[in-house]
């Protein structure tokens, strides 16, 4: 890791209290988290986002859902 970055990440408050190693540890596991909805959003994108609808055995049917008011 470049020493100018763990210079600034030491001087941190949060770090000097409870250690660089918990604040990297939170930092992986925050990147994995979004990494991991990120790919879940864009498998969505790839299986519904391409504008085509649903398959042609539920043709007429894309308006008859229900959802609760808020």
């Amino acid at each position: 890791m470049d020493e100018r970055l763990l210079q600034r990440l030491d001087a941190d408050e949060e770090v000097r209290r409870i250690g660089r190693s918990a604040v990297l540890r939170r930092a992986a596991a925050d990147y994995l988290q979004r990494r991991h909805a990120r790919q879940v959003s864009d498998a969505y994108t790839r299986a519904y986002g391409r504008g085509k609808g649903l398959d042609e055995d539920f043709a007429g049917w894309e308006h008859e859902g229900a959802w609760p008011e808020p």
